[in-house]
């Protein structure tokens, strides 16, 4: 316990949200890019007047409807625990967070599912033009659905355009629109869902692989290959693109997750990029300015970091203990120490607010509302860290380091792994030698759980290099919890954990068997 905090709770609470989130990532990406191929292969179709295209196109949609209610089914659930497990959270930021949320419900949601009916039942009962816009009105409704669910991440992650208000202890927006354009956002929305492309555009290389391998449907794999492949390639290069602009923006807004992220303790200019790395086991705790040697071994790039963070080998990169320690003075980020006396103060002020209105001393506590609450700099300069009055000690600040430097490396290189893939996929095709290379082909099909990994390993860099934070620097996970029962919570978890392994074992065994049955005539 810490006060009144159960960690068990808090660990449950943090368990069960985060097996929702990842089997839901499980179904989404595939949804996003999906819908894009689909559209571009009846585009295709409603141009040549080929009955080919049009099998095609109905064979991956209803590869993509299979996947599609599931996504639906697990999203809404993760969406409810926001109200059930984190009641302090959604207390605390509901009128920022819940505006997205609505959004996406209202205009996204209800486009998909207006256009989604006529692109699986209207085919022969609408114009082919129509069937066409409604195919890629599902598209980019699903996308416009990742782009408000991301917004509200991204706000977590970086909280702009809100003020506190002490009357009622919560923040509210006061600029939706730097809410929308936040730098976080921007980046990982474009991120996420050219990941999503490239997922479904390895998926589809793959299926059509097996196609090939069996001699089976070699005129509609080949060219299913080639849309995916040059889809997928060009959305790899910009996974990659953005990527970089995203690690460039933690930096500045989420820099204890940055340094986690390649697992630097020590700062420098001239910073390295680890290509490749295996950390050593340590227990030690940031007490000390010393050096660490935390690696087993590495490849490094020199200077690479540098240059991504500053555009200049001589920017100073500072790493998890000058962070601790120092902060930053040229990004005028203050140490942890620091942040955590302005929290601690912001929350005094707060307390003695609040105990002012309840014993109805009015002069009171209009001094406080007018000297502190009123007063921007107070605001800035304490408010905004307020979640470091819960730490108990700096070091509550550092991310679980092995899992981000891993989980971050592990979704690099398999990102270079699939622009080889289909630049190799493009190449035979164009060589005439895609069916005499079965290594290619097996290594394909392969790739499939390897882009599902790679997906999956992207959220958990996301989301775990943020601990301690449910919002970064104003609220720690372990407050934002609700009072509820160990038990209750596990009793959910491991009915959750039954329910979406049986629809994942479902929707597989389901896609299988539409896999294996091939495109109807």
């Amino acid at each position: 316990m810490i006060g009144n905090i159960d960690l068990s709770l808090v660990d449950w609470s943090r368990a069960q949200f985060a097996l929702t989130a990842m089997y839901h990532w499980l179904f989404v990406p595939l949804t996003l890019g999906l819908s894009f191929i689909i559209a571009i292969m009846e585009t295709i179709y409603v141009k040549t007047g080929n009955e080919e295209w049009k099998r095609m196109t109905r064979f991956w949609m209803t590869l993509f409807g299979i996947n599609f209610a599931i996504g639906v089914a697990t999203g809404i659930i993760l969406e409810f625990e926001f109200g059930t497990n984190w009641s302090s959270y959604s207390w605390f930021v509901g009128d920022i967070f819940g505006a997205p949320l609505a959004i996406e419900g209202i205009l996204a949601f209800f486009l998909e599912s207006t256009f989604v009916a006529v692109m699986f039942f209207g085919w022969n009962k609408v114009s082919k033009k129509f069937h066409l816009a409604s195919t890629w009105l599902v598209a980019v409704g699903a996308n416009l659905s990742a782009l408000w669910i991301l917004v509200a991440n991204a706000w977590m992650q970086n909280p702009v355009g809100m003020v506190f208000n002490p009357e009622t202890a919560r923040n509210e927006m006061v600029n939706f629109w730097a809410v929308l354009f936040n730098p976080v956002a921007v980046d990982k929305f474009l991120h996420t869902i050219f990941s999503g492309f490239l997922l479904a555009s390895v998926f589809v290389v793959g299926v059509s692989s097996w196609f090939i391998i069996k001699k089976r449907e070699e005129w509609l794999s080949k060219r299913s290959i080639l849309i995916a492949s040059v889809f997928g390639l060009l959305s790899s290069l910009m996974v990659a693109f953005t990527g970089d602009t995203s690690a460039r923006t933690i930096a500045q807004v989420q820099p204890v997750k940055f340094a986690a992220m390649e697992a630097l303790y020590t700062g420098s200019k001239d910073a390295g990029l680890v290509a490749v790395g295996v950390l050593k086991k340590s227990d030690e705790k940031l007490i000390t300015d010393k050096a660490v040697n935390n690696f087993v071994m590495k490849i490094r790039i020199p200077g690479l970091l540098s240059v991504m963070t500053g555009g200049s080998r001589d920017v100073f990169v500072p790493g998890i203990k000058d962070l601790i320690h120092y902060g930053d003075t040229t990004r005028n980020i203050l140490s942890i120490p620091e942040m955590m006396e302005r929290g601690r103060f912001a929350r005094e002020v707060l307390d003695d607010y609040k105990r002012a209105r309840m014993l109805n001393d009015n002069e009171q506590a209009d001094i406080i509302r007018n000297d502190y609450f009123r007063t921007r700099s107070f605001l800035e300069e304490n408010f905004r860290y307020f979640g470091y009055a819960f730490l108990n000690s700096p070091e509550d600040a550092i991310p679980n380091v092995a899992v981000a430097f891993y989980s971050f490396h592990l979704m690099v290189m398999l990102g270079f792994f699939f622009i080889l893939l289909f630049i190799l996929a493009i190449f035979m095709l164009f060589r005439g030698t895609l069916q005499k290379n079965k290594w290619f082909l097996w290594l394909a099909l392969l790739s499939i759980p390897l882009v599902y990994i790679c997906s999956e390993a992207g959220w958990v860099t996301a989301e775990m290099g943020r601990q301690p934070w449910i919002i970064q620097d104003m609220m720690p996970v372990s407050v934002a919890v609700s009072q509820l029962s160990p038990g209750s919570v596990i009793t959910t978890f491991i009915l959750f954990a039954v329910l979406f392994t049986a629809l994942l074992a479902a929707e597989v065994s389901i896609m299988i068997r539409q896999i294996k049955s091939g495109p109807k005539h």
